[in-house]
Protein backbone atom coordinates (compact mmCIF):
# COMPACT_ATOMS: atom_id res chain seq x y z
CA UNK A 1 0.00 0.00 0.00
CA UNK A 2 1.57 3.23 -1.16
CA UNK A 3 -1.18 5.86 -1.19
CA UNK A 4 -4.22 6.44 1.02
CA UNK A 5 -6.83 9.01 0.00
CA UNK A 6 -8.96 10.68 2.66
CA UNK A 7 -12.06 12.53 1.45
CA UNK A 8 -13.45 15.23 3.72
CA UNK A 9 -16.33 17.69 3.69
CA UNK A 10 -14.87 19.68 6.62
CA UNK A 11 -17.62 18.34 8.92
CA UNK A 12 -17.07 17.07 12.45
CA UNK A 13 -17.94 13.62 11.20
CA UNK A 14 -14.97 13.57 8.83
CA UNK A 15 -12.50 14.45 11.60
CA UNK A 16 -12.39 10.82 12.75
CA UNK A 17 -11.73 9.72 9.16
CA UNK A 18 -8.83 12.16 8.82
CA UNK A 19 -7.24 11.09 12.11
CA UNK A 20 -7.72 7.41 11.30
CA UNK A 21 -6.25 7.80 7.81
CA UNK A 22 -3.24 9.68 9.17
CA UNK A 23 -2.46 7.06 11.81
CA UNK A 24 -2.86 4.25 9.32
CA UNK A 25 -0.68 5.95 6.69
CA UNK A 26 2.00 6.57 9.28
CA UNK A 27 1.95 2.97 10.44
CA UNK A 28 2.25 1.53 6.93
CA UNK A 29 4.56 4.27 5.57
CA UNK A 30 2.08 5.35 2.90
CA UNK A 31 1.45 8.76 1.38
CA UNK A 32 -1.75 10.38 2.64
CA UNK A 33 -3.67 12.56 0.18
CA UNK A 34 -6.45 14.70 1.67
CA UNK A 35 -9.10 15.94 -0.74
CA UNK A 36 -12.26 18.03 -0.76
CA UNK A 37 -14.59 18.36 -3.74
CA UNK A 38 -16.07 21.81 -4.33
CA UNK A 39 -18.46 23.01 -7.00
CA UNK A 40 -18.06 25.40 -9.91
CA UNK A 41 -18.66 29.10 -9.17
CA UNK A 42 -22.09 30.31 -10.28
CA UNK A 43 -21.96 33.37 -12.52
CA UNK A 44 -25.37 34.87 -13.23
CA UNK A 45 -24.23 37.93 -15.19
CA UNK A 46 -22.61 36.86 -18.47
CA UNK A 47 -20.44 39.97 -18.25
CA UNK A 48 -18.28 38.21 -15.67
CA UNK A 49 -17.36 35.35 -18.02
CA UNK A 50 -13.89 36.78 -18.61
CA UNK A 51 -13.28 36.68 -14.85
CA UNK A 52 -14.10 32.96 -14.60
CA UNK A 53 -10.50 31.66 -14.74
CA UNK A 54 -9.45 33.99 -11.93
CA UNK A 55 -12.50 33.11 -9.84
CA UNK A 56 -11.88 29.39 -10.25
CA UNK A 57 -8.21 29.83 -9.41
CA UNK A 58 -9.18 31.75 -6.29
CA UNK A 59 -11.66 29.03 -5.29
CA UNK A 60 -8.95 26.41 -5.61
CA UNK A 61 -6.61 28.49 -3.44
CA UNK A 62 -9.36 29.03 -0.85
CA UNK A 63 -10.08 25.32 -0.53
CA UNK A 64 -6.40 24.43 -0.41
CA UNK A 65 -6.07 26.81 2.54
CA UNK A 66 -9.21 25.35 4.16
CA UNK A 67 -7.81 21.84 3.82
CA UNK A 68 -4.51 22.96 5.33
CA UNK A 69 -6.36 24.60 8.22
CA UNK A 70 -8.47 21.45 8.67
CA UNK A 71 -5.33 19.30 8.92
CA UNK A 72 -3.64 21.79 11.23
CA UNK A 73 -6.67 21.99 13.51
CA UNK A 74 -7.12 18.24 13.88
CA UNK A 75 -3.62 16.84 13.39
CA UNK A 76 -1.63 19.63 15.02
CA UNK A 77 1.02 22.09 13.89
CA UNK A 78 3.32 19.23 12.87
CA UNK A 79 0.96 17.95 10.15
CA UNK A 80 3.27 19.21 7.37
CA UNK A 81 5.91 16.70 8.46
CA UNK A 82 3.44 13.77 8.19
CA UNK A 83 3.87 12.96 4.48
CA UNK A 84 0.47 14.53 3.68
CA UNK A 85 -0.51 15.98 0.33
CA UNK A 86 -3.39 18.44 -0.13
CA UNK A 87 -5.55 17.94 -3.23
CA UNK A 88 -8.74 20.00 -3.47
CA UNK A 89 -10.67 19.40 -6.68
CA UNK A 90 -13.42 21.23 -8.53
CA UNK A 91 -16.30 19.07 -9.71
CA UNK A 92 -20.07 19.38 -9.69
CA UNK A 93 -20.37 15.71 -8.70
CA UNK A 94 -18.74 14.85 -5.37
CA UNK A 95 -18.37 11.18 -6.25
CA UNK A 96 -16.74 11.89 -9.61
CA UNK A 97 -14.37 14.34 -7.98
CA UNK A 98 -13.21 11.83 -5.37
CA UNK A 99 -12.82 9.06 -7.93
CA UNK A 100 -10.84 11.41 -10.16
CA UNK A 101 -8.39 12.27 -7.37
CA UNK A 102 -8.12 8.58 -6.47
CA UNK A 103 -7.21 7.78 -10.09
CA UNK A 104 -4.73 10.66 -10.37
CA UNK A 105 -2.89 9.57 -7.22
CA UNK A 106 -3.35 5.82 -7.87
CA UNK A 107 -4.88 5.42 -4.43
CA UNK A 108 -4.78 1.96 -2.88
CA UNK A 109 -7.44 2.84 -0.30
CA UNK A 110 -10.08 5.55 0.13
CA UNK A 111 -10.99 6.60 3.67
CA UNK A 112 -14.21 8.53 4.30
CA UNK A 113 -16.62 9.29 7.11
CA UNK A 114 -19.33 6.67 7.49
CA UNK A 115 -22.25 8.92 8.32
CA UNK A 116 -23.13 12.57 8.79
CA UNK A 117 -24.03 14.02 12.16
CA UNK A 118 -27.14 15.78 10.89
CA UNK A 119 -29.83 14.93 8.40
CA UNK A 120 -28.21 17.11 5.74
CA UNK A 121 -24.70 15.78 6.36
CA UNK A 122 -26.00 12.22 6.23
CA UNK A 123 -27.51 12.90 2.82
CA UNK A 124 -24.26 14.42 1.52
CA UNK A 125 -21.53 12.37 3.17
CA UNK A 126 -23.35 9.16 4.00
CA UNK A 127 -24.73 8.75 0.49
CA UNK A 128 -21.38 9.58 -1.10
CA UNK A 129 -19.63 6.93 1.00
CA UNK A 130 -22.23 4.34 0.01
CA UNK A 131 -21.71 5.18 -3.65
CA UNK A 132 -17.93 5.07 -3.23
CA UNK A 133 -18.25 1.52 -1.92
CA UNK A 134 -20.02 0.58 -5.13
CA UNK A 135 -17.95 2.55 -7.66
CA UNK A 136 -14.39 2.95 -6.39
CA UNK A 137 -11.57 1.03 -8.08
CA UNK A 138 -9.97 0.39 -4.69
CA UNK A 139 -11.26 -0.61 -1.25
CA UNK A 140 -13.19 1.95 0.78
CA UNK A 141 -12.73 2.29 4.52
CA UNK A 142 -15.76 3.91 6.19
CA UNK A 143 -14.95 5.47 9.57
CA UNK A 144 -17.74 6.13 12.11
CA UNK A 145 -17.60 9.53 13.77
CA UNK A 146 -16.69 8.07 17.17
CA UNK A 147 -14.03 5.65 15.92
CA UNK A 148 -10.48 5.94 17.23
CA UNK A 149 -7.58 4.33 15.39
CA UNK A 150 -6.51 0.98 16.81
CA UNK A 151 -4.10 -1.31 14.99
CA UNK A 152 -6.62 -4.09 14.24
CA UNK A 153 -6.07 -7.22 16.27
CA UNK A 154 -9.45 -8.76 15.50
CA UNK A 155 -10.78 -8.53 11.94
CA UNK A 156 -14.22 -9.97 11.21
CA UNK A 157 -14.93 -10.97 7.62
CA UNK A 158 -18.61 -11.59 6.87
CA UNK A 159 -18.81 -14.27 4.19
CA UNK A 160 -21.46 -15.58 1.84
CA UNK A 161 -19.42 -18.73 1.03
CA UNK A 162 -18.81 -17.61 -2.55
CA UNK A 163 -15.67 -17.77 -4.67
CA UNK A 164 -15.33 -13.99 -4.61
CA UNK A 165 -15.10 -14.16 -0.81
CA UNK A 166 -11.98 -16.30 -1.16
CA UNK A 167 -10.24 -13.56 -3.13
CA UNK A 168 -11.43 -10.85 -0.75
CA UNK A 169 -10.14 -12.82 2.25
CA UNK A 170 -6.85 -13.20 0.41
CA UNK A 171 -6.66 -9.40 0.26
CA UNK A 172 -7.71 -9.11 3.90
CA UNK A 173 -4.83 -11.41 4.87
CA UNK A 174 -2.42 -9.02 3.12
CA UNK A 175 -3.60 -6.37 5.55
CA UNK A 176 -3.77 -8.67 8.58
CA UNK A 177 -0.20 -9.89 8.14
CA UNK A 178 1.15 -6.42 8.85
CA UNK A 179 -0.67 -6.23 12.19
CA UNK A 180 -0.58 -9.95 13.02
CA UNK A 181 -4.36 -9.72 13.25
CA UNK A 182 -6.69 -12.63 13.86
CA UNK A 183 -9.32 -12.99 11.12
CA UNK A 184 -12.67 -14.36 12.20
CA UNK A 185 -14.69 -15.50 9.20
CA UNK A 186 -18.37 -15.51 10.05
CA UNK A 187 -21.38 -16.72 8.09
CA UNK A 188 -24.88 -16.03 9.34
CA UNK A 189 -27.79 -17.73 7.64
CA UNK A 190 -31.44 -18.40 8.16
CA UNK A 191 -32.12 -22.11 8.61
CA UNK A 192 -34.26 -22.16 5.48
CA UNK A 193 -31.44 -20.81 3.33
CA UNK A 194 -28.48 -22.72 4.73
CA UNK A 195 -27.07 -25.01 2.05
CA UNK A 196 -25.51 -27.50 4.47
CA UNK A 197 -22.13 -28.53 5.86
CA UNK A 198 -20.80 -29.42 2.41
CA UNK A 199 -20.97 -25.79 1.40
CA UNK A 200 -18.86 -24.72 4.36
CA UNK A 201 -16.39 -27.55 3.73
CA UNK A 202 -16.08 -26.53 0.08
CA UNK A 203 -15.43 -22.94 1.10
CA UNK A 204 -12.78 -23.86 3.67
CA UNK A 205 -11.04 -26.15 1.17
CA UNK A 206 -11.15 -23.51 -1.54
CA UNK A 207 -9.79 -20.94 0.87
CA UNK A 208 -6.95 -23.20 2.02
CA UNK A 209 -5.78 -23.49 -1.59
CA UNK A 210 -5.41 -19.71 -1.86
CA UNK A 211 -4.62 -18.60 1.68
CA UNK A 212 -2.03 -19.84 4.14
CA UNK A 213 -2.55 -17.78 7.27
CA UNK A 214 -2.46 -19.34 10.71
CA UNK A 215 -4.70 -16.82 12.43
CA UNK A 216 -7.98 -17.80 10.76
CA UNK A 217 -11.08 -19.14 12.44
CA UNK A 218 -14.61 -19.86 11.25
CA UNK A 219 -17.94 -19.16 12.86
CA UNK A 220 -21.35 -20.29 11.61
CA UNK A 221 -24.69 -19.56 13.22
CA UNK A 222 -28.33 -19.12 12.32
CA UNK A 223 -30.57 -16.12 12.73
CA UNK A 224 -33.69 -14.60 11.21
CA UNK A 225 -32.23 -11.10 11.70
CA UNK A 226 -28.90 -11.09 9.87
CA UNK A 227 -28.01 -7.46 10.58
CA UNK A 228 -28.69 -7.64 14.32
CA UNK A 229 -26.84 -10.94 14.65
CA UNK A 230 -23.78 -9.61 12.85
CA UNK A 231 -23.85 -6.45 14.93
CA UNK A 232 -24.04 -8.50 18.14
CA UNK A 233 -21.25 -10.80 16.98
CA UNK A 234 -18.95 -7.85 16.28
CA UNK A 235 -19.38 -6.73 19.87
CA UNK A 236 -18.92 -10.24 21.21
CA UNK A 237 -15.75 -10.75 19.14
CA UNK A 238 -14.35 -7.33 20.14
CA UNK A 239 -13.82 -6.58 16.46
CA UNK A 240 -11.52 -3.71 15.52
CA UNK A 241 -12.43 -3.89 11.84
CA UNK A 242 -15.23 -5.51 9.84
CA UNK A 243 -14.68 -6.47 6.22
CA UNK A 244 -17.39 -7.12 3.64
CA UNK A 245 -17.65 -7.59 -0.11
CA UNK A 246 -19.90 -5.42 -2.25
CA UNK A 247 -21.56 -7.64 -4.85
CA UNK A 248 -23.41 -7.08 -8.05
CA UNK A 249 -27.08 -8.04 -7.96
CA UNK A 250 -26.73 -11.54 -9.32
CA UNK A 251 -25.64 -15.00 -8.25
CA UNK A 252 -27.15 -17.83 -6.27
CA UNK A 253 -26.31 -16.38 -2.87
CA UNK A 254 -27.28 -12.77 -3.54
CA UNK A 255 -30.01 -13.08 -0.95
CA UNK A 256 -30.93 -11.90 2.53
CA UNK A 257 -27.36 -11.97 3.80
CA UNK A 258 -26.13 -9.29 1.43
CA UNK A 259 -29.38 -7.48 0.74
CA UNK A 260 -27.92 -3.98 1.23
CA UNK A 261 -26.03 -5.27 4.28
CA UNK A 262 -22.75 -3.61 3.28
CA UNK A 263 -24.45 -0.24 2.98
CA UNK A 264 -26.40 -0.81 6.19
CA UNK A 265 -23.27 -1.77 8.13
CA UNK A 266 -21.31 1.27 6.94
CA UNK A 267 -23.09 3.50 9.46
CA UNK A 268 -23.12 1.11 12.39
CA UNK A 269 -21.45 1.82 15.73
CA UNK A 270 -17.79 2.57 16.29
CA UNK A 271 -16.25 -0.17 14.15
CA UNK A 272 -14.68 0.83 10.82
CA UNK A 273 -15.93 -1.03 7.76
CA UNK A 274 -13.56 -2.03 4.97
CA UNK A 275 -15.46 -2.73 1.76
CA UNK A 276 -14.13 -4.56 -1.27
CA UNK A 277 -15.92 -4.65 -4.60
CA UNK A 278 -16.04 -7.93 -6.48
CA UNK A 279 -15.44 -6.25 -9.84
CA UNK A 280 -11.90 -5.12 -8.99
CA UNK A 281 -10.51 -7.73 -6.62
CA UNK A 282 -7.99 -8.96 -9.17
CA UNK A 283 -6.19 -5.61 -9.40
CA UNK A 284 -5.99 -4.76 -5.69
CA UNK A 285 -2.79 -4.76 -3.70
CA UNK A 286 -3.19 -4.25 0.02
CA UNK A 287 0.22 -5.59 0.97
CA UNK A 288 1.97 -3.20 3.30
CA UNK A 289 5.53 -4.12 2.43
Amino acid sequence: MKTILCATDYSENSVAALKYAQKLSELVSAHLVVTHVFGFPIIIDGGFAEQMPDIRKENLKTHREKLEDFCKQHLGEQWKSMNIKIAPVEDLAILDGILGVAADWQADLIVAGAQGESALQDVLLGTTTKRLIKKAACPVLAIPSEAVFIAPKIIVYATDFEQEDVYAIQKTVELAERFKSKIKIVHISTKNEYAGETQMEWFQNSLSEKVTYEHLEFKLFFSEDIFKSLRDYLEEAHADLVVMLEREKHGFLKKIFHRDLVKKMHSYGEIPLLSFNEVNLDVLDLSLR
